[in-house]
């Protein structure tokens, strides 16, 4: 079965600045790939290429075996790829289903007529998110009165709603703490076990663990590495993202050297003293 979006040696620059060289991944129904790497690493920009923000400069992206270029992010959505920001691009003070439904709002009437359909969307906005596991005690409340966890999850729900195939997470648990970046790894898994293909861009190798059958590790652009699940352990992957053997250098550099002597010290006594 091919993958539902392949990337091949993927390369994009910006003049004389590479931003990515070389990059090649995979992305399945029903998997995770991670992509990892450090602030500056091209995460970032690669996020930009798949969700049809960037045109890539030289390789091949391909889309259900179809190669093809992306000339913006309406055609990539249109093709099946959903992209969920870290920012997340919701309206704090609308209520949950306004946000959940935001730029696609089912309408009833017609001509002069014509209005939201309010009850429809507040039924479907409560209905997908149960089925996600959500269970939002009022979806009328703004949705900037929920924790950063759950907002992250109503755009997951969100997407799966609208038919993604693809569904790419910017840094979803960056800016969380444990429990919440624990919950947003939960409706993670609910998105591949769905049947979704998701491409989870993180700087934590133990969250991407917790849930990832494909990593890709980026660094300076670059692609360092590239693993599946049983061919990596957690130590490994962490070395790797760590730097590995730039990382013991630096341990190295960083030992405190013993103090130099002072002056007089370990030196005989005069006698006649």
């Amino acid at each position: 079965m091919s993958a539902l979006v392949e990337l091949d040696d993927i390369s994009k620059y910006y003049g004389n600045i590479r931003a990515l060289e070389g990059v090649s991944l995979q992305v399945h129904a029903g998997e995770i790939t991670c992509v990892l790497g450090d602030n500056g690493a091209g995460k970032s920009t690669l996020i930009k290429v798949i969700a049809g923000l960037h045109r890539h400069d030289a390789g091949t992206f391909s889309i259900e075996g179809e190669v093809t270029t992306l000339n913006s992010p309406r055609e990539a959505l249109d093709r099946g790829i959903a992209t969920v920001y870290q920012d997340l691009a919701v309206v704090p003070l609308m209520p949950v289903w306004r946000n959940f439904f935001l730029g696609s709002e089912p309408t009833r009437g017609t001509g002069p007529f014509k209005r939201l359909d309010v009850a429809t969307m507040r039924e479907t906005t409560r209905s997908e998110l149960l089925r996600m596991g959500i269970d939002l005690r009022d979806v009328d409340q703004p949705i900037g009165t929920l924790s950063g966890g759950e907002r992250q999850c109503v755009a997951i729900a969100r997407a799966v709603y609208f038919g993604a195939k693809v569904l790419v997470l910017d840094e979803p648990t960056a800016a969380l703490g444990v429990k919440q970046s624990g919950v947003v790894l939960k409706y993670v898994a609910a998105a591949r076990d769905a049947g979704l293909g998701v491409v989870l861009i993180t700087h934590n190798p133990h969250h991407a663990y917790l849930v990832g059958d494909r990593f890709v590790l980026l660094k300076r652009g670059i692609m360092a590495a590239s693993h599946t699940k049983d061919s990596v352990t957690l130590d490994e992957l962490t070395r790797q993202m760590a730097g590995g053997s730039e990382l013991e250098d630096l341990r190295h550099e960083l030992e405190r050297a013993p103090a130099p002597a002072r002056l007089g010290e370990g030196a005989p006594r005069d006698a006649t003293a």
